[in-house]
């Protein structure tokens, strides 16, 4: 017996010598292009041992990695790279040395790279991940903060829903009334599509990834908050690609938002749970087992989105930690009731009534925020509708109606300018 486990275990350890001397196979590439940055992925079965450099004149980055087969889903790596790609000009693979291949970058402007490894999780074996940032960073927001300024302010009155008591669940449309006017400051939405990139979400029987199905109907409520007299939204993320949970906090501070409303669509092990939920933050625990185990599988976006660890922000450690945001959750719960409220009138309701949970995504401190679960994309019905464009359009007007309404009854005050630590 003693025998043949020794036999076994050499004949495993030579097979690994063997594979090691043959050289890691990549058995996936994949580029991710967008304004913010560009991250490119390699993916095997073995860690990649690499070094990162660049050079000046003209701008190129340099990865070299050792003994790294160079194979067609390597070389297909150029194939993927788009001519509108805003940091990468193009990208020639070769064998630099023995057991050394090098990937080199030409690049299209001065850029500061991060490169890091990312263990197996999920549906992905190890990823080598480059992150490709501009050496000076865009700043949309800022241009349209700037914009903002210079708004006409609102003329005429809006109509919303009268205010629900904290404890009535939702159960048809209330009546309509004439409303207060909104303040004449102009109200940022930050609307938050949710996953992307390499986190593609949930996914429905027909293939549907919750990634797509939200940013179309995040650019839907992005649209219609743009047309709204006093209202300018912005996206969180406005393209395919992964931003981390925390980041997308600060993103929506950074534009000052008032509101963070994240857009989701849910999936469960059953094919026929349905219906659409809001949810809120929760300081002491979800409210129902459901409620708890999604917060922790959207919670998980991080290990599948892929997060630079090394990367340590002190700014963004004191957002999520901040613990004294009960008014901030109060307003969110308001937000969430008036915008199920309008959820109902289009689609049954998964719950009569908001529940909250431990979601990363809504820990800012100072603005109401809610995770909209759209409908279950697990649900075949459910995941037709999704992918129509009249559905979407509906899901956003709701959302809209429910924004609306929350500021009819809680009027925006000035904010101060938001401003990040060093």
């Amino acid at each position: 017996m003693l025998k043949a486990i020794l036999r076994y275990a050499t004949l495993a350890l030579l097979l690994e010598l063997n594979a090691a001397q043959a050289g890691i196979t990549i058995n996936s590439t994949r580029i991710w292009p967008g304004e913010e940055y560009t991250r490119v992925t390699l993916e095997s079965k073995l860690p990649i041992r690499h070094t990162l450099f660049t050079i000046d004149n003209p701008n190129r980055l340099v990865v070299d990695m050792e003994a790294v087969e160079i194979n067609d889903t390597l070389n297909q790596l150029s194939e993927k790279l788009g001519s509108t790609d805003p940091y990468i000009k193009s990208v020639r693979i070769g064998r630099f040395k023995p057991g050394v291949v090098r990937l080199a970058f030409d690049l299209k402007s001065e850029i500061k790279p991060q490169l890091f490894d990312l263990k197996p999780v999920g549906e992905y074996a190890y990823r080598m991940v480059l992150d490709i940032y501009p050496a000076h960073p865009l700043d949309p927001m800022m241009a349209l903060l700037e914009s903002n300024a210079s708004a006409v302010p609102v003329t005429s009155a809006q109509s919303a829903t009268p205010p629900l008591p904290s404890d009535e669940p939702i159960t048809a449309k209330p009546e309509l009334k004439k409303i207060p006017e909104m303040r004449s400051r102009t109200l940022i939405i930050a609307i938050d599509a949710g996953h992307g990139g390499e986190d593609p979400g949930a996914h429905g029987r027909k293939g549907t990834h919750e990634k797509n199905v939200t940013l179309a109907i995040a650019r839907r409520v992005k649209a219609l908050i743009d047309d709204t007299p006093n209202m300018r939204g912005v996206m969180i993320r406005d393209g395919d690609y992964f931003i981390p949970l925390g980041g997308r906090v600060v993103k929506a501070r950074k534009a000052n938002a008032d509101l963070f409303v994240s857009i989701h669509a849910d999936a469960f092990i059953k094919p026929d749970a349905r219906g659409s939920s809001v949810f809120a933050l929760s300081e002491h625990g979800a409210t129902s087992t459901a409620a708890r185990w999604l917060a922790k599988k959207e919670n998980e976006a991080d290990l599948i989105g892929g997060v630079n660890l090394d990367i340590k922000d002190p700014y963004l450690a004191r957002t999520l930690l901040d613990l004294s945001q009960t008014a901030t959750i109060n307003d969110s719960m308001k937000l969430a009731k008036y915008v199920l409220g309008e959820l109902s009138n289009i689609n049954d309701l998964h719950r009569g009534h908001v529940e909250q949970a431990g979601f990363a995504v809504l820990k800012s401190p100072d603005i109401p925020s809610i995770l909209v679960e759209t409908a279950f994309i697990s649900n075949p019905l459910e995941e037709r509708r999704l992918n129509d464009t009249a559905y979407q359009e509906k899901l956003a007007t709701a959302v809209l109606s429910g924004i609306k309404q929350y500021f009819a009854q809680n009027p925006a005050l000035s904010k101060p300018k938001f401003a990040a630590s060093n």
